[in-house]
């Protein structure tokens, strides 16, 4: 099956946007998910003038914006609609002095306020999951989004973060069902950054190439095939050692391909 290879270009805010298409392109990606934040590109009050300038230059590379990594404020949403970008990624922090329900019903609300932009703009809101006291796992992400039609509002499943949830990719696509926007590829594991002498062990995510990560990207694979999945797939390029970032995103992509453009992957 061909996928649309999407790649997040935050490593790559302070290339203007020929240098970044050029760039993107000599990596062999499809698309781009853009920053849309403060200090970036384009930020979010300058959107509805500067994201389809921006999106011209990519399409004369013979790139698309796949998505926009960004807030669910009007100028995003108006620029989105003016680029033909369909999408608009967000991530819902939670408050760790707040029970669950509590972040739940708040999280909802902020969903709430999106949905007439979605539906006046013609752009879907996806949103991702994440470690720590976020949307941690699709199940947190399945109830969020449970009450909204995913035309509108649905889930970016992050490989990465789902694995260091410890959920097998299979489950976790199951339980996001309809509500799947957007494939986050990515990988990472848990590290423990303190020695064997002190008094309470540490750990923290290492992210991390491909095939070196807790997510078996094969397993993802079959996942997505038996889904039958047509989406894109953005491949976040984030590495722990930031430094290698171009070398090892030229490497996952080739290594994504060869497993996911397969007839079929072997589980491992």
């Amino acid at each position: 099956m061909q996928y649309h290879w999407s790649v997040f270009t935050k490593p790559w805010k302070h290339r203007e946007a020929h240098t970044l298409a050029e760039h993107v392109a000599n990596l062999d990606f499809d698309g781009i998910e853009l920053p849309v934040r403060p200090g970036f590109q384009v930020e979010p009050d300058h959107a509805e003038r500067e994201l389809p300038q921006f999106a011209r230059v990519m399409r004369a590379h013979g790139l698309s914006i796949t998505s926009v990594a960004s807030t669910i404020a009007e100028p995003v949403f108006a620029g989105c609609q003016a680029a033909e970008i369909p999408l608009i990624r967000i991530m819902i922090a939670g408050d760790p002095a707040l029970s669950w329900q509590e972040n739940l019903a708040h999280a909802q609300q902020e969903l709430d306020t999106a949905l007439p932009l979605c539906e006046k703009y013609g752009v879907s809101v996806g949103v991702q999951h994440h470690y720590g006291f976020s949307i941690f796992h699709p199940m947190e992400l399945k109830v969020l989004l449970a009450r909204y039609d995913p035309r509108w509002i649905g889930g970016v499943w992050d490989a990465a973060h789902s694995a260091l949830a410890g959920e097998p990719p299979k489950k976790a696509l199951d339980i996001l069902g309809d509500h799947l926007l957007l494939v986050n590829l990515k990988n990472a594991y848990m590290r423990r950054i303190n020695g064997p002498e002190a008094a309470q062990a540490l750990y923290k995510p290492y992210f991390t190439t491909g095939s070196q990560g807790a997510s078996s990207w094969h397993e993802v694979a079959d996942a997505l095939r038996l889904k039958k999945y047509a989406g894109p797939i953005c491949m976040c390029a984030e590495y722990t050692d930031i430094a290698n970032t171009d070398y090892y995103i030229a490497q996952d992509l080739q290594y994504a391909k060869s497993i996911f453009e397969a007839e079929s992957s072997p589980s491992c």
